[in-house]
């Protein structure tokens, strides 16, 4: 089961609906503006492409964790949260975690992989800013669902 939300509590405050710490990813598809089109980054690890995010830390809101894990994994810090604090939640995968994204745009178009806290390596092996015909195309079933809600709200 997906959901989409308006964040409309204060995002300062956990809410006591959250899943708990360890056992929601927050992320963001961030979208970039190349011309007249949009791009947006694409993070792969193995097999696996996905938009950036991680897990939320115990006393840490769902947007800190996003745009904290954003941050650590593409080096990216200009986030513009243009279409508010919407999220999408993806239903429970890989041992009931539950993921929620947001969207941001952003000016930046380098991305350096930053390393995992636990092994001090890239937790990613490449990145991509691509469109969203192609994010969907690369993405698994449960990454679509998220590329085709964030194009609806970014009107692509």
């Amino acid at each position: 089961m997906s959901r989409e939300r308006d964040q409309e509590s204060d995002p300062d405050q956990e809410s006591d609906n959250e899943p708990p710490p360890g056992k929601l990813s927050c992320g963001v598809v961030i979208a970039r503006r190349d011309g007249e089109s949009w791009l947006t980054l694409l993070l792969r690890a193995y097999h696996h492409w996905d938009f950036p995010k991680g897990l939320r830390e115990a006393g840490e809101t769902p947007l800190a964790a996003a745009v904290r894990e954003v941050r650590e994994e593409t080096g990216i810090a200009d986030l513009d949260f243009a279409w508010n604090e919407r999220y999408f939640e993806t239903g429970p995968y890989s041992r009931g975690k539950t993921a929620r994204y947001y969207i941001a745009k952003s000016e930046t178009g380098d991305v350096v992989l930053g390393p995992s806290p636990d092994t001090g390596e890239p937790e990613h092996h490449e990145w991509r800013w691509v469109s969203f015909d192609e994010a969907h195309d690369l993405t698994a079933p449960r990454v679509r669902d998220v590329v085709r809600w964030a194009r609806q709200i970014i009107g692509v």
